[in-house]
Parts: structure tokens; C-alpha cells; sequence
């Protein structure tokens, strides 16, 4: 497995890259990442420094005869998203990721790949290592925590950088320049379990809703996939009209940043109705089978009986749940108005859980307007206020503002050219990237941001395109080879 990607090209990206997936680096907890960093550095006689919230730069000197070119920044993050599936056996905090090829995708074993953003790490690895690859002053900065928080890119300091042009290695699609990004925040509602006795005469039953992709919150919000909160919110909101269940258990998504793939509830029912919540189980799959045949043909819905629970919710809790639920949005809010087929504004419900005697539900808005997004977190938040429950907003992070005149933008648009003889597009992204940030602490930082093709990033299905990882390294390369010289 690690020997035939060892073999793919370029050899040094795809050894370090087996290097980092040998590593755990859930978010949160990246020090043995940035230990393995500050080894290399050592191990290369490179400057390493990490600050007190675990960011990790490396300085390297310029190249004979580069040493008058302007210095440069390249950044990633050390954290990964870590998504698996139900019926994989996999601990992130110790395991390591299993990659495999297939056809001509890099992919991993039921989890996450973390090609987002360890793709980007070994670029950085594989420059910093080199003696023969043309380059200025550079520094590697990798930040932690950029997938639950943007920890590291909030905790940086003005001084902190020396350099004025940040080459941010964290896109997903090769040809593709960005040059802004959407802001977002998170909106999470709580409220606490109130239950009644099951009520005599009932039985109980699992229901299961899998085989939905899943993906980026932000990346694939526009793509027509199904969500997994709001398909089983609407069996459970159907079923309650026709048969009055009572639900015992709702556990749907995981991460914030995340399309909910799976769901899975507990609900009794009275006997004399099984027969016709059977059908209507049926009824149901059909029916959301042939909305999602075009984009999620390996969905599946199953019920069960399961062990009788020892309480179910409160009717009128439960009612006020599902409702909240079936009202909250989830998905596209607003198109662009300015940029042609761009995401401008939109919302992701991405989980419901019942935990320690809670309920506790998780959405996260992203727009590249400042007033959309709290707009649309506002307008999340009233429907959670409708059934009383606590509703808190994060601090959030700031979009990064497009500059059409960017001098790095010229540079990467010139050395695509070159290389591949055709035009890459320019565009801003409906995702959170760190360049927003980092603009915030340093003005006038000239950034670009370019990477490799990810498909399914955040999901168990996440892939990356071995031919394009060898062009966005060549383009890399390229780049770095044309920054002009210091300005007197």
C-alpha cells in the first residue's frame, strides 16, 4: 500500500505525505504533528519556532542567487477532519490513516484521508528539504486547529511574519486561483431533557439513515446532497402525525464544518401500528430515494426493533424538537449577486445530539457579506428560540476581501500559463480559509491560494487526484521561481 504511493511522482511530496498520515493530528490535538515538524527542522538545520498555541514556523534562506527575492510565506494547517464510518473501527487519536490508490485517486480506509490539509504539509516538507529547488526567504508556517476554531490563524501576531506575500496551500481544485473567501460563525442551541414514561402498549424501534456523502460545509453546500438531519427529522416529524410516536433518541451528524451523512433515532410506538409504520418506513425510502438518485444513489434507510428504552421525550419537547428541526434552513440562503455562479451566503445543520441529559444542536453560517451572515445566524437562532432553548453564537472569523491586482494573483496566473499552456480560473470561495485572518493581523499581506484536487473533503470519502497533486507541485515551484526582487 505505502510502497505504491511511495512510487508515485513527485516522490518526496508523496513520501512526506505517508509520513503525516502515519501521524494523528485530530484538531485540538496536534502536538505529535508539531513534534515531528520540529524534528525535521532540526534534522535539516532549519530555525523552528512554535508559539504558545502550537503554530509551528520553519525559516529557510534563500537559494544562491536568490537571496534579493522578496520573502515568502507558505501555509497549512496541521489538523485534520475526523469522519469515519459508522462501521469502521478507527481511533483518530492513535491510529494512523490507511491510504490506498485507487484508480487515480489517493484514497483512505472508511475515514477521512486528511489530504486537507496534509497534502499541503508535505509540500511545504518537501520544499523546506530540498538544495536544489530556486527559491527567496522562505517561511512554512503551519497553524493548528483551522478546522474546529481557526485557533492558530485568531492567535498570530503582528511581528510574528516577516514576509509580505502568503502562498496558502489549502484549495481543492486544481486550476483553480482564489483570492477571497467567505466568513462564518457557528450557532448551537441547547436545552435540556425533559422525558416521560413509555407509553404502555408500545414497542420499540431503530431507524438508520446512511450512504450519504457527506463533504465540505462550505465546498459542496450547492451540490444537491442530502442531509442527514433533515432527512430523518422528516420521518420522524411524518410519523409522529400519522402513528404519534415517542422518541427516545435522535444522534444525527458530527462535525459543524461537516454535511451530516448519517442519522439514527429510537422511537416506541404502539403495537396495533407496526404494521403501518412498516409500510410508511418503506413509503419513505422510496420516496427520498428517487429525489437523491442523481447525487446520493447509495443511500439507505432501515428499521428495526430495538430494546425498549427507559424514558422517551417529553410530548411537548418532542414536538417543539421536531418542528424546530423540519423550520430550521439548511443549505444555499443567497447566490452572488457580483460573481457569476458564486455562493454568496448559506447555512449548514450540521448535528443533533442527545448528550448528558441534554439536547444539544450544532449549524454553522457562512457568507462572503459581513451583514448576510450574522443575518442568517440571527434567523437560525429564532427558530430555536421558539421552543426556549439557549442559543450561542461563536465570535466567528472574517471572509478575506478579493484583490483583482494582486501582484502574487499575476505571478500564479503567469506560471500556470506557462506550465500548462492554458488560463486557470479566478475565484473567491464559499469556504473559511486562514488568509481571511491573517489579513485581518497583517494589511496589505498579498496572498494567493491554489492546491491539488480533494473531492469529499470532511467525509470518509474523501480523494485526491494523484495527476493534479504533480501539477500543483510544479506550479508551486513555478511560482516560487518568479517572485520578483525585494523593493529598495
Amino acid at each position: 500500500m505505502d510502497k505504491e504511493i511511495d512510487q508515485l511522482q513527485p516522490e518526496r511530496l508523496w513520501h512526506y505525505f505517508l509520513e503525516i498520515c502515519k501521524i494523528p493530528r485530530p484538531s485540538k490535538k496536534e502536538e505529535k504533528i508539531a513534534a515531528y515538524l520540529s524534528e525535521f527542522a532540526a534534522k535539516h538545520n532549519l530555525p523552528c519556532n512554535i508559539d504558545e498555541t502550537g503554530n509551528v514556523l520553519i525559516t529557510k534562506p534563500a537559494t544562491p542567487g536568490f537571496g534579493n527575492r522578496r520573502g515568502v510565506i507558505l501555509q497549512s494547517h496541521l489538523d485534520m477532519v475526523c469522519e469515519k464510518n459508522s462501521d469502521t473501527r478507527h481511533d483518530f487519536d492513535v491510529d494512523p490513516i490507511l491510504p490506498r490508490i485507487d484508480g487515480g485517486w489517493v484514497k483512505a480506509t472508511g475515514t477521512t484521508l486528511g489530504a486537507d490539509d496534509g497534502i499541503g504539509i508535505a509540500a511545504a516538507l518537501a520544499i523546506l528539504e530540498s538544495d536544489d529547488i530556486p527559491h527567496g526567504p522562505l517561511e512554512a508556517l503551519f497553524t493548528m486547529d483551522e478546522e474546529t476554531g481557526l485557533t492558530g490563524a485568531f492567535a498570530l501576531k503582528p511581528g510574528q511574519l516577516k514576509s509580505r506575500i502568503l502562498i496558502n496551500l489549502d484549495s481543492e481544485d486544481e486550476g483553480q486561483l482564489f483570492i477571497g473567501c467567505a466568513g462564518g460563525k457557528d450557532t448551537v442551541a441547547t436545552m435540556p431533557i425533559e422525558t416521560d414514561e413509555v407509553p404502555a402498549g408500545h414497542v420499540a424501534y431503530k431507524v438508520s439513515l446512511t450512504g450519504l456523502k457527506g463533504g465540505h460545509s462550505g465546498d459542496d453546500i450547492n451540490k444537491g446532497l442530502g442531509n442527514a438531519v433533515k432527512l430523518m427529522n422528516r420521518f420522524l416529524w411524518n410519523a409522529h402525525e400519522t402513528f404519534e410516536i415517542a422518541l427516545a433518541d435522535f444522534n444525527a451528524g458530527n462535525l459543524r464544518n461537516a454535511l451530516a451523512r448519517e442519522a439514527f433515532a429510537v422511537f416506541t410506538v404502539h403495537r396495533d401500528n407496526e404494521k403501518l409504520l412498516l409500510a410508511y418506513v418503506n413509503d419513505y425510502f422510496n420516496d427520498i430515494r428517487n429525489e437523491y438518485r442523481a447525487t446520493e444513489p447509495d443511500i439507505s434507510f432501515l428499521a428495526g426493533v430495538t430494546g425498549m428504552p427507559d424514558a422517551v421525550l417529553n410530548s411537548a419537547l418532542q414536538a417543539d424538537l421536531l418542528d424546530a428541526l423540519y423550520a430550521c434552513p439548511h443549505g444555499v440562503i443567497a447566490m452572488s449577486r457580483e460573481i457569476p455562479n458564486f455562493v454568496e451566503t448559506s447555512t449548514n445543520l450540521a448535528s443533533v445530539k442527545f448528550i448528558d441529559k441534554k439536547i444539544v444542536i450544532t449549524t454553522s453560517q457562512r457568507s462572503s457579506v459581513e451583514s448576510s451572515k450574522k443575518d442568517i445566524a440571527d434567523m437560525v437562532a429564532s427558530v430555536f428560540y421558539l421552543m426556549q432553548a439557549d442559543v450561542v453564537h461563536s465570535s466567528g472569523y472574517p471572509g478575506w476581501k478579493p484583490n483583482p491586482g494582486s501582484e502574487i494573483l499575476r505571478i500564479s496566473i503567469e506560471a500556470y500559463r506557462r506550465l500548462f499552456s492554458q488560463e486557470p480560473q479566478v475565484l473567491a470561495i464559499h469556504a473559511g480559509l486562514e488568509c481571511g485572518l491573517v489579513g485581518a493581523i497583517y494589511p496589505g499581506m498579498d496572498m494567493v491560494s491554489f492546491g491539488p484536487t480533494i473531492k469529499g473533503a470532511h467525509s470518509p470519502d474523501e480523494r485526491l487526484e494523484i495527476a493534479s497533486a504533480m501539477k500543483f507541485w510544479a506550479l508551486t515551484l513555478e511560482v516560487l521561481k518568479h517572485i520578483p526582487e525585494e523593493k529598495a
